[in-house]
């Protein structure tokens, strides 16, 4: 089935501009979903929509929007409304700047959208600002208005073509501040981050899709199956960490890297010096001394 856009405009740089479609990059992949049960009857729950006051109930395609704007007060906004407000950005999706592609912490990175020509009729445009973009290095920050809120955007190159990731304001991040500030400024000792560092060097490799599959659910799904089948499934010994335990950092990290812990040093036993041996007078030094 042929993915649908959920955004269709124009992407613009300057006087150039070329038709563009928003396709979802991220789909429900059939993950686990659980109802709500009721115990006694093994019945399901349904969830009902009711009008708060009169208990009555409704049919969701019945439903509007409304703001409340004062207590219980609810100002109603139908299409016609929304279609007033629109803006620049609800059509077109204009670049305002090109930033390092590395200058925006993923933490701001919410939606990622795949931006695809929409049609043949601006293709050739297209490649054109893809390739422009990916010789950059840079991305590019623009607005675009979905679900009737604007957001920012950092547009980047991907395979063949570009990505668009919504971005988070620094409003909807929770502070930091109070996590990090009270951690020291004094550098961990340079030894024990050389010996972390050749840890970091071992374990690097190649990122792979299958590096981020959720074992927890594959788990789940494997005890599910097997209770279906009336059958157990072996429970894993998880090890808990002692959360109060103190361990010797620098011989836990010489362990990982399967280097002998240093012994500790102790002061040498005093030995006894033994009384040397008188040499024999060299044969040369005899003669000399006889010829004197």
């Amino acid at each position: 089935m042929a993915q649908r856009p959920i955004w269709r405009g124009h992407l613009r740089l300057a006087l150039v501009s070329c038709p563009i479609a928003l396709y979802s990059a991220n789909h429900d992949r059939a993950s686990l979903h659980f109802n709500l049960i009721n115990p006694k009857t093994n019945h399901r729950i349904r969830m009902v929509t009711q009008d708060a006051e009169t208990g009555a109930t409704l049919a969701r395609g019945d439903l509007v929007k409304g703001y409340e704007y004062k207590k219980d007060s609810y100002l109603i906004l139908d299409d016609e409304d929304f279609e007033k407000a629109r803006i620049e950005s609800s059509t077109t999706v204009k670049i305002e700047k090109f930033v390092e592609r590395n200058s925006v912490d993923p933490i701001y990175y919410d939606e990622s959208y795949y931006v695809a020509p929409d049609g043949d009729a601006g293709e050739d445009v297209y490649l054109v600002l893809r390739d422009a973009i990916g010789m950059s290095g840079k991305m590019a920050l623009a607005r675009i208005v979905i679900a009737h809120r604007e957001h920012p955007v950092a547009i980047m190159t991907m395979g063949k073509g570009l990505v668009a990731h919504t971005l988070r304001e620094e409003r909807d991040l929770n502070c930091f501040a109070e996590l990090f500030d009270h951690l020291p400024t004094a550098k961990p000792d340079a030894d024990m981050i050389q010996l972390a560092r050749q840890l970091i060097d071992r374990q690097t490799g190649t990122y792979d899709p299958s590096d981020v599959e959720d074992r927890y659910e594959t788990r789940l799904r494997a005890l599910i199956d097997a209770k279906i089948k009336g059958e157990g499934l072996a429970v894993e010994g998880v090890e808990e960490p002692d959360r109060g335990n103190v361990v010797d950092l620098m011989a836990a990290l010489r362990k990982s890297l399967g280097e002998r812990a240093e012994p500790a040093k102790s002061a040498p036993a005093p030995t006894k010096a033994k009384p040397k041996a008188k040499k024999a007078a060299s044969p040369v030094k005899a003669a000399t001394h006889k010829r004197a």
